[in-house]
Formats: structure tokens, sequence, C-alpha cells
């Protein structure tokens, strides 16, 4: 009897081992699995990487090539005729990313010898600047307005908000075009500053993300004796601080790189952003061109660089209270 419990055990034993090896050969060949996808997708992931980022590449590698270096590359692409015509394209273009040997010629032209282009920057910094302050000022009073008042009147004008939004520019630079002639502000940055202040784009989303704060907070404030603008102040902003950030950052992205408003509503061209500037480059300044995109691409990778940890925290927000 006791050789038979021996054995019927040591088979229980047996058996336990081999389910414990299965399980443990199907959960490596799940990792393997997981391992293979992961992989495959971060490959496709730096592929795409990669050629976003050619461009740009490109872009500040070639500014500091030299004008005779430049022509030789890439002549032939912006070369013109003795009428303006375009010259056919035969030959293949050689797209270098590393230059010959670094001049900073062009660097020198666009800051000290001509000064077109600085005052154009300027220009952008004048325009967008205004815009991305009191966006943000109009957008807190009127989210806390829709997030502490509902009723059927308030919801209306919020869903008006969002058809707004849903608009592109093109659809309402002749509203806007119409409006700034009856205010007498066209052909200044007035016509450019009250479209952007106003736009419902900052107010949706910091509605939405002011809404997730719990209403308990905002009550128990108010039983505390706590006004309006001390809720305002003290509970919804410091929660809405990345939501802010992340906005501010979207902002000053989208008017920077602005065409069609100043195109419409700025006869005046001294008047115009380095945005519309660069499309009117000639092609004996394709080197000043790279430099002056280069110049101009600095302050939103700044911005970008400064403020990403706010602007994922703003996209990637889930509830009012961390805890």
């Amino acid at each position: 009897m006791s050789r038979r419990k021996g054995k019927k055990y040591s088979a229980e034993e047996l058996s336990l081992q081999r389910w414990d090896k299965e399980v443990k050969r199907k959960k490596k060949l799940r990792d393997t699995r997981h391992m293979v996808r992961i992989l495959i997708a971060t490959m496709i992931a730096g592929c795409f990487a990669v050629l976003f980022l050619m461009p740009i590449v490109l872009t500040i590698t070639n500014s500091f090539m030299s004008a005779s270096e430049i022509s030789a590359n890439y002549g032939q692409v912006f070369a013109t005729t003795d009428t303006g015509g375009k010259v056919y394209i035969s030959d293949k273009v050689n797209l270098k990313f590393i230059p010959d040997m670094v001049s900073f010629s062009q660097y020198g032209t666009v800051l000290f010898k001509s000064p077109e282009y600085l005052l154009k920057f300027w220009n952008s910094v004048i325009l967008v600047g205004p815009i991305v302050a009191f966006q943000l000022l109009v957008a807190s009073g009127a989210s806390y307005g829709f997030t502490r008042y509902r009723g059927r009147i308030k919801e209306i004008i919020f869903f008006l908000y969002i058809i707004l939004m849903l608009m592109p520019y093109q659809v309402t630079l002749v509203p806007n075009y119409l409006v700034s002639d009856w205010l007498n502000v066209l052909d200044t940055n007035w016509a450019i500053w009250l479209p952007g202040i106003f736009s419902p784009f900052s107010v949706y989303l910091l509605t939405k993300y002011m809404r997730r704060i719990p209403t308990s907070v905002m009550e128990a404030a108010q039983i505390d004796g706590a006004g309006e603008w001390q809720i305002f102040r003290r509970i919804c902003m410091p929660l809405c601080k990345g939501a802010m950030c992340s906005i501010a950052i979207l902002i000053f992205i989208d008017y920077w790189n602005m065409v069609e408003q100043p195109l419409i509503l700025l006869a005046d061209q001294e008047k115009h952003p380095l945005s519309v500037f660069l499309s009117k480059i000639n092609s004996g300044e394709i080197g000043l061109a790279f430099a002056v995109a280069t110049i101009y691409m600095v302050p939103p990778i700044l911005v970008f660089l400064y403020g990403e940890d706010y602007l994922v925290e703003g996209i990637t927000y889930q509830g009012g209270i961390k805890g």
C-alpha cells in the first residue's frame, strides 16, 4: 500500500512539474511576442520620426553652408529664366546634410546686414504675445462661468463655441475682415489681436478641463466662506496650471505660424510677420532662407521643451485631484 501511495504521489508531482513547465513556456512565448511587438512598433515610430525630422535637420545643417555650396547643390531647383519663368529640372538634386565647410556668413547677413529679417521676427513676437496672454485671460474667466453656472442658455452658447472652433480659418476670415473694417481697425495689429484673443479654442479646452474638478471641492470652499473670486483664484487656477501651460503652448505654435490672417487683414507689408515674409524670399537668397527658417524655429522649440511636462500633463489629465 505504501508503495502504491508513493507511486501515486510521484505521478502527481510529475504532472505538476509538467504543468509548471508548460506555464513557464507559454509565459516565455507571450513575453517574446510582446517584446517583438514593442520592437516592431519602436522601429516604425523611429522611421516616422526620421522622416519628420529630416527637413528640420536639413534646414539647420544647410544654414551653415556657404552661398556657393548651396547654389551648387540646389541652384537648379530655384533657378529662373530671364523672364521670371521656372527652369525645367533635368538633373538630380544633391541633398547634403553635412556642409563641406561650416560658414556663419548667412547668420551674419541676417543678424547684422539685413535688418528687415529681424524686423519681421519682432513683428511675429508683437502679434503673438498679446494673443497668448489675453486669450488665456478671457478663456479662464469664460471657462469658470461655463463650469460653475449650468443652464440651457449657457449650454447653447458653449455649443456655439464648439461650432466656431470646428470652422477653419478660411471660413471665418471674411467675417473677421468685415468686422475689422466696421471697427476701423483694418490694417492694424488689432485686426489680428481681436479674433485671436476671443478664439473659442482655449475656452473649449479649459472648460472641459475645469469641469473635471470635483464640485465637492468648490462646495466645501464655499461652505468655509470662500467667495467666487477666492474659489477661482485659489482652487480652479492652481488645479488648471497644467492645462493653462499646455493651451498656451498650442496657442503660441498656432499663431506663430499664421499666414492667412496677416495676408488678408494687414495690407501694409511692413507689419507682416516672418512667417509671411519667408515665402517671399527670392531665388538669390536661398541660403538666407535656411538661416532665417532656423532662427524662426528657435522660439517654438524652446517653448515646447520648457513646457513639455505641462503639455503632457494637460493632455493626459484624467481627474481634478491627484492623490
